[in-house]
């Protein structure tokens, strides 16, 4: 297809629809135990969480580079408070906005965790989860933003922690003021560092062009993975609750559509452009590893400066991520309140509920497991048992697939209203056809 010069983005989607046909094909000809699976998993693992490891290896020096080119060429510079504050507000308010769409949803279907009969994986998730609430539960709000600054930036650049990429933003931003200094007063140095930071930007890029280029076969490869393996017995049993969860995440998605829509811009231009990484995003389920795709899209498709996609492709990792961190623990909140004589519907529950949901949104991990530590932390915080959180385990990984991509879809709408306000928006690319913004390796 590449040869044939067929369009990027009908590659990804015909790798997303073979994905489906052969997982679907394994599924039913050996089901999900059989040794042909398990043995056919281990080399589409090779291609897939390889394709993975491959987006993560770009992560943090594209973000790094990305953020301190934005400085040397002076598109972010005395901006700086007004885009990261408008990026950080969009972020927040729109997972207080998922909460209450989440808490709906579970009013609506009439959600209740009694109803689901736990079993030996359930108990075991469940004690997994209670274990990790010992670690996490007593952070307070300013420990967490604590997490959040690069004690050793150096450490953070290898990803050590849940908030690295956030502590490198802050790390590339402070050497950007440096370099704003220096411009002012040593004009030959500052020469110097921006000739190095963009010959830098151009050689990171190049390599993110080339991983890009494998997309397709890395969806391909995830999408049969999951779907082989998938238990789909146990999708049927807890079908109201993954139906439940995707009515709120696609009328959230909406409210992102509306988002864009207030702002100005044509909601189904931005549908299309950002397909590719919301594709991978519901299929890999990192959305630490679509951040690449994130900010191309931003840049290359829909008009965004560098400076203004990487900051709110890089705080959406770890901030307000809308499925996990905003629909996920208001609709466990709700399923578990009454186990506990709770009234779900009570105005002050619900108040505390969305408030504790937004602020817990700082610091959650734009990795598997995200949600889980989301929901210990409202759950926590609400004096509602956190075991529970278990019960929905073997539905997470469909479910999880949604969040994600619900997730990355917050950050990039943050990107895109960000730009369009402070009038930094490029129209002409955002409108521009999709044919003729490809990604050539």
């Amino acid at each position: 297809m590449g040869r044939k010069h067929v369009s990027f983005s009908k590659r990804v989607f015909t790798g997303l629809g073979l994905g489906i046909v052969y997982g679907l094909i394994l599924h039913y000809a050996y089901g999900t135990n059989d040794e042909i699976v398990n043995e056919s998993v281990q080399w589409f693992n090779l291609v897939g969480t390889g394709y993975i490891k491959l987006l993560q290896m770009i992560v943090m020096p594209l973000v790094f580079i990305s953020i301190l080119s934005a400085f040397t060429k002076l598109t972010i510079g005395k901006n700086f408070g007004k885009t990261a504050g408008l990026i950080l507000t969009l972020l927040i308010g729109t997972t207080a906005i998922a909460a209450v769409i989440g808490v709906t949803s579970a009013v609506v279907f009439d959600l209740d965790a009694s109803q689901i009969v736990s079993g030996d994986a359930e108990t075991e998730r469940g004690a997994y989860i209670e274990q990790r609430t010992t670690e996490v539960a007593d952070r307070t709000f300013p420990q967490q933003i604590i997490d959040l600054l690069p004690g050793n930036p150096f450490l953070d650049l290898t990803g050590a922690r849940p908030t690295s990429t956030i502590a490198v933003v802050i790390f590339a931003a402070f050497l950007g003021f440096g370099y704003l200094g220096i411009a002012r007063k040593e004009a030959g140095n500052a020469t110097l560092v921006k000739t190095a930071v963009d010959a830098a930007y151009a050689l990171i890029m190049r390599v993110v062009k080339i991983i890009l280029s494998l997309t397709p076969y890395g969806i391909l490869a995830i999408m049969t993975r999951t779907v082989a393996t998938s238990d789909f017995e146990a999708i049927y049993n807890l079908g109201k609750f993954v139906i439940a969860s995707y009515v709120a995440l696609i009328v959230m998605f909406a409210v992102h559509l509306l988002i864009v829509s207030l702002s100005g811009l044509n909601p189904f231009t931005y549908v299309k452009k950002s397909a590719e990484a919301l594709l991978f995003a519901f299929s890999s389920r990192s959305s630490a590893g679509t951040l690449p795709l994130t900010i191309n899209a931003q840049t290359t498709r829909l008009g965004v400066p560098d400076g203004i996609a990487n900051f709110a492709g890089s705080f959406g990792l770890t901030i307000g991520q809308n499925g996990c961190a905003g629909i996920y623990p208001a609709m466990l909140a709700v399923m578990i309140a009454p186990t506990v004589g709770q009234n779900p519907l009570e105005p002050m529950f619900l108040l505390t509920l969305i408030a504790v949901v937004a602020i817990s949104s700082f610091g959650v991990a734009g990795v598997g497991g995200g949600a889980t530590f989301a929901a210990i932390l409202v759950l926590s915080a609400l004096d509602l048992p956190v075991a529970l959180a278990g019960l929905l385990i073997s539905v997470e990984p469909l479910i999880d697939m949604g969040r994600t991509a619900l997730n990355v879809s917050g950050a990039m709408v943050s990107g895109v209203t960000t730009a369009r306000v402070t009038g930094e928006l490029d129209k002409e690319m955002y409108n521009e056809s999709l044919e003729n913004q490809t990604v050539e390796s």
